[in-house]
């Protein structure tokens, strides 16, 4: 498996947010994004996932089974604090519904466990705090059957025992699946063996 960008460029208007941007990302390696606010992280990881279209250069997926460029969310599972989430939904009801798209590896209840949200389970979105939130998108993320999973500012909004389990979920995943996170917080990609500066590609 890999993910080749060659000259990967992406502009807001007249403004270029990073150019040239030349790596391969293979197998199972953990790679981290780091750079400035607005350097550009969370706009790569977002082109990366199909989410944005880049300005120049080529992005191109090898080595996945099954894959073609109408089912590239498959085969991707991405968790970032601003990911949008059901809110008239109960954390069981999203999780349901989220499967109906990408299968999970374990059962909603067991899911909801490992993210210490179980007591919350039919309890409205909508009244969760930040941290039960982003909780709940790291849990869709790190549970979806995929080959790919991206990270953005992981641990946002988490508190100590919320990044506890963060730290454990990402231990489970080592070596299992590509793994790249965005982020400013060395503890949040001391996992990663590879690390990528944005200011190297303006």
């Amino acid at each position: 498996m890999k993910i080749s960008l060659q000259n990967l460029g992406k502009r807001f208007n007249r403004d270029w947010i990073f150019r040239h941007f030349n790596f391969e990302f293979q197998g199972t390696g953990a790679y981290a994004i780091t750079g400035s606010n607005g350097s550009g992280k969370s706009t790569l990881l977002q082109i990366i996932a199909g989410a944005l279209t880049h300005s120049e250069g080529e992005v191109q997926y090898s080595g996945i089974n099954n894959f073609n460029n109408k089912n590239l969310y498959q085969h991707i599972a991405i968790a970032t604090p601003y990911l949008e989430l059901i809110e008239e939904m109960t954390a069981l009801e999203f999780l349901h519904f989220h499967s109906r798209f990408k299968l999970l590896s374990h059962s909603t209840d067991e899911v909801l466990t490992a993210v210490e949200l179980q007591d919350a389970a039919q309890k409205q979105i909508r009244y969760f705090s930040s941290g039960m939130k982003q909780r709940l998108r790291l849990a869709q993320a790190f549970f979806s059957v995929s080959d790919i999973l991206l990270l953005d500012e992981p641990t946002t909004n988490l508190d100590r025992d919320g990044v506890e389990m963060f730290h454990q979920l990402i231990e489970q995943q080592k070596g299992t699946r590509m793994l790249i996170i965005s982020s400013n917080v060395p503890e949040e990609y001391a996992v990663c063996n590879d690390i990528l500066k944005m200011q190297y590609f303006k």
